[in-house]
């Protein structure tokens, strides 16, 4: 089984194995995509809701890695699916495939190259430069901004 990231369908991803995504992919396709993406679901692509647990177990991994403030819902849900239904997850989106990657999803990439390792980013405060491991609103020394910083 693989689940496709908006991606797949922008990119007229093929594959003989079955396939799933989930509502809010279709949401974000216009045009050819779009049709690309009804024409799949009417011949049979599972549309797959993740469960809420699963939801939040992603967004733990997401916070853990660093990429949570990259990734929209939509990531969040299309990395749910992929972990509940034990599927390869396709995506050119890094974030994605760097959560996947902690998660031990398999991840099939479509234009571009995939990740060479996962990262675990650090973010580092623009005022006073201290480096914390997760991102947090403001510094909590000197109430600067934080930025993700490449470990």
């Amino acid at each position: 089984m693989h689940v496709l990231d908006s991606s797949a369908f922008i990119d007229e991803y093929t594959t003989d194995e079955p396939v799933a995504t989930i509502p809010m992919v279709r949401e974000e396709l216009q045009d050819e995509a779009g049709y690309r993406f009804d024409a799949r679901e009417g011949s049979g692509m599972r549309i797959h809701i993740p469960d809420p647990e699963t939801v939040e177990r992603i967004e733990r991994a997401a916070r853990e890695t660093g990429d949570a403030e990259t990734l929209s819902r939509t990531d969040i849900r299309l990395l749910a699916t992929a972990f509940e239904l034990d599927a390869v997850l396709v995506t050119d989106d890094y974030a994605m495939q760097n959560v996947a990657e902690k998660l031990d999803i398999a991840v099939d990439v479509i234009a571009q190259g995939g990740i060479d390792e996962r990262r675990d980013w650090k973010f580092q405060c623009q005022g006073c430069g201290r480096v914390f491991d997760d991102n947090r609103d403001r510094c909590e020394i000197c109430g600067s901004e934080l930025t993700r910083k490449r470990p």
